[in-house]
């Protein structure tokens, strides 16, 4: 099964899983790659931007056909020498016509390879080798597959777009409609691409549009931006909630009273929009179960750093049966290995499980002045279209009527944190009341005793949230349990 992560008008897909790092040097060399206008150059920039070092086969490439360079003077013998001129330098147009352009074009673009692809591998592994130890190393090279040895790299990105959008990108750099489909008709198919591809970078039509003929099965999502940011600090940093909040609230991530967004209110709103729109019923935020962040602790954060999670507050839209859907705001432990994990700062991101489109992310800023506009801004725009041109794209539908179900029969693991005291037989007593309600305990960690208390924490296995909810009930009440202080639902394949 591919994982999908989405971005305004681009998707990202996993095809492949990715192998270990390497032990020297940088700890990954990337190939990004993809037919002339796909837009990789894009994507190269956005690797640069978070610090990787690149090598750009394409300004290579410039650099060896400079005045003087012995690759020029071949290409020149090759192709003609009328295509430099009288200052030394090259006709770049006159050689893509010359070589891209009528019958036998195949053999000319292999000729022209053989000349320049030893130049620029040569060059671009200079840079790529001198990467700083631990870095990631990064190499925008078109011509990949026609080149081979995509072998060589830990990874490889392929960036595709549709031909006609590709055209008008290079229109839009003064190449003809003509030669820019030959340039495209002589390089690699984008299915000879996929074929190499760990990661796969296209098109993407909004979320509404693309998934209008598919049944929307799951949705979990980071709603709110503000939280996000303060639980990021909070696992990133070791801060303290309120010193987290004091921060987003200095930045503008948080409104002077943040309790909108600290209680859940925010999310739970979008939760309703975002179920009524994925399962086609109308649901408001009387239906979405809601608990927020204010309870939770650097103590919380540090546990489940310690048992490999991280705490978001997710908003989950699930199918619950055939005609009903459970829509719940809740802090949630998930792996750090899964995409939303790697959601940092003030960002939003939703992911979605569909029957055939599999899973996909969509991700972007979520708090903020700017971003904030930006949204609104768009939404203005869409219903202008919408009143102008009579309503066009795939519109809203409450066809399925769905029902808001309860918690009682939701299914999830659970993090269970209990202050008690230090006495012989605790601990087996909190196991049997949670085995005399069914569930079991997956993993179990105790702090050392301190002033004549110990904390305990329990990863339980799967089970349903009513049992949960009774037992804690009689756990709390044990005259050896101090307080019953944490528990956080957990997000996981594991069962």
């Amino acid at each position: 099964m591919t994982t999908s992560l989405s971005c305004g008008r681009c998707s990202a897909t996993l095809l492949r899983p990715l192998g270990p790092a390497r032990t020297e040097g940088p700890s990954r060399v990337v190939a990004v790659s993809g037919g002339i206008g796909s837009g990789k150059s894009t994507v190269t920039a956005a690797f640069a931007s978070l610090g990787a070092i690149v090598a750009d086969a394409d300004a290579i490439a410039r650099e060896i056909m400079e005045p003087g360079h012995s690759t020029l003077t071949e290409v020149a013998a090759r192709f003609g020498a009328d295509l430099i001129r009288p200052d030394g330098t090259l006709d770049r147009a006159g050689l893509a016509r010359r070589v891209f352009a009528g019958e036998n074009a195949e053999e000319r673009v292999a000729a022209l390879n053989a000349i320049t692809h030893p130049a620029i591998e040569r060059r671009a592994w200079q840079i790529l080798s001198a990467a700083p130890a631990g870095s990631l190393a990064v190499y925008d090279v078109p011509l990949l597959v026609e080149g081979a040895g995509a072998e060589r790299f830990d990874a490889v990105v392929i960036v595709d777009a549709p031909i006609e959008a590709r055209i008008a990108r290079l229109e839009g750099r003064g190449v003809s409609p003509e030669d820019a489909r030959a340039r495209i008709r002589a390089q690699a198919s984008s299915r000879q691409r996929r074929a190499i591809a760990h990661v796969w970078i296209g098109i993407l039509r909004p979320l509404r549009d693309s998934l209008a003929g598919d049944r929307v099965t799951r949705v979990l999502g980071i709603m709110n931006g503000t939280t996000n940011y303060i639980l990021d600090q909070m696992d990133t940093t070791g801060a303290s909630f309120a010193d987290a909040l004091a921060e987003a609230q200095k930045l503008g991530y948080a409104e002077a009273d943040p309790t909108a967004d600290v209680e859940g209110h925010d999310a739970a709103s979008k939760a309703a929009i975002v179920a009524s729109l994925a399962f086609h019923s109308d649901f408001t935020i009387d239906d979405v179960h809601t608990e927020g962040i204010t309870s939770i602790t650097a103590d919380d954060v540090a546990a489940a750093d310690a048992d490999g999670y991280v705490i978001k507050l997710l908003a989950i839209c699930e199918r619950e049966g055939e005609n009903g859907a459970n829509i719940r705001v809740n802090p949630t432990l998930i792996p750090r290995q899964h995409p939303l994990a790697g959601v940092h700062g003030a960002f939003n991101a939703v992911f979605v499980e569909a029957e055939n489109a599999g899973e996909l992310m969509f991700y972007g800023p979520g708090a903020g002045g700017a971003p904030t506009a930006s949204a609104v801004l768009g939404d203005f725009v869409s219903l202008a279209r919408r009143l102008v041109l009579g309503g066009p794209g795939v519109p809203e539908t409450s066809h399925a009527q769905l029902h808001a179900t309860s918690l009682d029969n939701v299914i999830s693991r659970y993090s269970v944190g209990v202050l008690v005291e230090d006495r012989l037989g605790v601990l087996a007593n909190i196991t049997r009341i949670l085995a005399e309600h069914g569930i079991s305990v997956d993993s179990l960690r105790q702090s050392t005793p301190k002033e004549g208390a110990a904390q305990i924490r329990m990863v339980t296995h799967s089970a349903k949230d009513s049992d949960l909810r009774r037992a804690i009930a009689v756990i709390d009440a044990l005259d050896t349990v101090r307080e019953v202080n944490s528990v956080i639902r957990v997000e996981s394949e594991k069962h």
